[in-house]
């Protein structure tokens, strides 16, 4: 079975293809941004990059939330919920780390069918 990257660069993809699964790449808002702003640059994130991929939000499998503060649950759970297909409901979990900088307040991974 064949491997397609998508977008590869030196230290890792945006998206790499398995077959018909498709596994993203941690998705990143701008750390100059409050956690609002953050999760809807993320989620645009995961739909640019599952589109290239030839996907959409409506074959997410599951899908990792990071946050580096679990007091933005609420907040976040706000614009997630606002963003996803209601008829198509993936596997989460939401737990809270240390991201790539102290400013960055959220990271999305996802796993999706093509």
């Amino acid at each position: 079975m064949s491997i397609e990257r998508i977008q590869p660069g030196p230290r890792m993809s945006q998206a790499v293809i398995h077959g018909d699964t498709i596994y993203l790449a941690g998705q990143l808002g701008d750390p100059s941004a409050d956690i609002a702003q953050q999760v809807r640059q993320s989620l645009a994130g995961v739909d640019k990059v599952l589109a290239e991929a030839g996907s959409d939000k409506s074959k997410i499998l599951s899908v990792m939330i990071w946050l580096a503060d679990m007091g933005d649950f609420d907040a976040m759970n706000a614009e997630y919920e606002a963003w996803l297909d209601k008829d198509n409901p993936p596997t989460r979990a939401t737990g809270e780390s240390r991201l790539a900088t102290p400013d960055h307040l959220v990271e999305v991974i996802v796993v999706a069918a093509r």
